[in-house]
């Protein structure tokens, strides 16, 4: 019994010590990970990153991890509007997580089979970021969009200012818009147009109401899936595959 008892203390003992150098191994890949994705997205800070699973060990061995959540605080998308001028819009806690992540022993490069993210961008950037600007819209009849805020029922309350013949209207005409995403491409439109107290063609109403985003150059190629407008924004979700963290 003493034996069996010594053989258990022992095995407890070099357990222990597998999974404290086992997390010691897994602490170093991060902050590795972390850095490389950094210098390689050219971020402003340092990304979380944690490999999921355990142990980490075997996995590392094998080249390939099963999970791992990448989060971004700010990140500046690339991006261009109808006229196709650039600039970029801030993303809000950009958190992905990748799936089969295949990397070399150096971290040199790493590429997830898949990965699936979510992010915000504040009704504040979006309106910035879409650079609205007053236009005339018929004779006599000049409008601009001022304010994006949730609408509720995942619309976008649209606020515009307008000055009718030479009056500047007491306060903003609000509108609520639907928000939906094409290819790499953010849309706003109007579910109707505003009443500006003057007859106006749709189109030429639309033309103030509106718009669309363009967003480029997502950390490792990632695309835009879904959007939905929410309280403090518009919620994007984002996937890929065969997705470049490093590398």
């Amino acid at each position: 019994m003493r034996a069996l008892r010594i053989i258990l203390v022992v095995a407890v003992i070099l357990g222990g010590l597998f999974v404290i150098a086992d997390r010691v191994a897994v602490g170093f890949a991060e902050d590795e990970a972390a850095g490389r994705i950094k210098t390689t997205e050219g971020l402003a800070s340092t990304p979380d990153v944690s490999i999921e699973g355990f142990p980490f060990l075997t996995q590392a061995l094998g080249g390939k991890l099963d999970d791992v959540k990448i989060g971004i605080k700010d990140y500046e998308a690339s991006t261009s509007g109808a006229n196709d001028t650039a600039g970029t819009i801030r993303l809000d806690d950009l958190n992905a997580e990748m799936h089969g992540v295949i990397f070399s022993g150096s971290y040199s490069t790493a590429t997830a089979n898949t990965a699936t993210g979510t992010a915000t961008i504040s009704y504040a950037e979006l309106l910035k970021a879409a650079g609205s600007e007053t236009t005339d819209v018929t004779a006599g009849v000049t409008a601009q969009v001022v304010g994006l805020s949730d609408g509720g029922n995942g619309k976008i309350k649209v606020s515009v200012e307008a000055t009718v013949f030479g009056t500047k209207l007491p306060q903003p005409v609000s509108v609520l818009s639907s928000v939906s995403v094409e290819g790499d491409t953010v849309k706003v439109h109007a579910d109707s147009v505003p009443n500006l107290g003057v007859d106006l063609a749709e189109d030429t109403a639309r033309s103030v109401t509106d718009f669309e985003q363009k967003i480029d150059d997502l950390p490792g190629g990632i695309q835009l899936d879904k959007v939905e407008a929410a309280k403090g924004g518009v919620d994007i979700s984002v996937k890929g595959s065969d997705v470049r963290l490093v590398g």
